[in-house]
């Protein structure tokens, strides 16, 4: 790729980092050095990465500039992160000071990793595309799944759970925030398509019963395996009293119970969406023609691995209190569970996205519609 708008992004993301650094030490420690060195770094960076930008034409597709201005708030959640867990120091310690205390829970933490790891390389690789002039539904699809989740656990947990009185001013700009990320949902659905399969591929696919496609059975049996323990962690979140909810709770997963109000919360999102998406899929793979398989895979399975690192992380997090932690003996039998509840669905919407023959219909069968 030459030095084109996309690279200016990266570029242009980079610059969060003495931005936050000039910011911290203007407010927080008040160094005049400090001014100085971050200052011209920030200014050093945005000219190349204006240079950058100006070699090419600027993309006309408005998600560009959108997923420009979110991959640079990504780097700045990455930081959030780091000086949350002590690894740096000195980059936002006034706003982890003053801001809401949301941010300074376990599930914040991880929202701050996600964001600024996995969110920031979406944004990367759908700015490359647009700068290439690729299609990039398949990423925002996954992106969609992430963001609905995230946005949807977040703002029901900080409601329900025990900071739920504690709303500051950024809530607005948060808001600001979930509009524009709804707009691009919307936009990216809006997207065509890029699938090219073959008439012949088709038929030859859709004409094999389930016992001639093993893999399928074995996602159809991973598929009922994956609902089981969605309704069964469902069930502990509504306080289930039964024995074996009970003592899964106390043994494997006490972090369920945690008083934020997060996992409660992720839980219920889980059980009221995921369920039926397993029902839906079970539908999708034994009946052939459900052309929104691949789609529909690509966003939940995007929830689920956001979710499910969400969950996972904030269960073994220090600022987990130690009473909701999962216990050091139970952790290999957790992180086993746990890891293969999100790689199922991954493993599912590969196959969906790559061997899409027996989701599809024929041209014929649309025309004639």
């Amino acid at each position: 790729m030459s030095a084109s708008p996309g690279t200016g992004v990266f570029v242009l993301s980079l610059m969060s980092i003495p931005i936050c650094y000039f910011f911290n030490s203007l407010i927080y420690n008040n160094s005049a050095e400090a001014f100085f060195f971050a200052g011209w770094t920030a200014v050093l960076i945005l000219v190349i990465s204006a240079c950058f930008m100006m070699k090419k034409k600027a993309p006309v597709d408005p998600l560009f500039y959108v997923y420009a201005v979110y991959a640079f708030l990504s780097v700045v959640n990455l930081i959030i992160g780091l000086e949350q867990d002590n690894i740096i120091d000195g980059f936002v310690t006034f706003y982890l000071k003053e801001a809401k205390p949301h941010i300074n829970t376990a599930h914040g933490h991880m929202i701050s990793y996600w964001d600024g790891c996995v969110h920031y390389l979406m944004y990367l690789l759908m700015i490359a595309a647009i700068t290439w002039g690729d299609s990039y539904r398949a990423i925002g699809l996954y992106w969609v799944g992430s963001f609905l989740m995230h946005t949807i656990v977040y703002i029901l947990g900080n409601a329900v759970g025990k900071y739920g009185t504690q709303v500051s001013s950024l809530f607005v700009l948060y808001m600001l925030y979930i509009c524009v990320s709804l707009w691009a949902c919307f936009r990216i659905f809006s997207q065509p398509s890029t699938r090219d399969v073959k008439l012949t591929n088709i038929k030859e696919a859709q004409k094999k019963n389930l016992l001639n496609r093993p893999l399928d059975l074995l996602y159809i049996i991973s598929l009922i395996s994956e609902l089981a323990f969605c309704i069964f962690r469902g069930l502990i979140a509504l306080d289930c009293s039964s024995k074996w909810c009970q003592d899964y709770t106390q043994q494997y997963e006490p972090y369920l119970k945690d008083p934020t109000a997060y996992p409660k919360v992720q839980m219920l999102v889980s059980l009221l969406y995921s369920g039926p998406y397993y029902i839906i899929a079970l539908y999708g793979l034994l009946v052939p023609g459900c052309e929104w398989m691949p789609d529909l895979t690509l966003v939940h399975s995007g929830a689920l691995a956001q979710a499910q690192f969400s969950h996972i992380g904030a269960s073994l997090h220090t600022r987990t209190p130690f009473s909701y932690r999962v216990p050091a003996d139970s952790q290999p039998v957790f992180l086993l569970v746990n890891v293969l509840y999100a790689l199922l669905p991954q493993v599912l919407c590969y196959r969906c996205c790559t061997q899409p023959d027996f989701f599809l219909r024929p041209m014929e069968e649309k025309k004639n519609e």
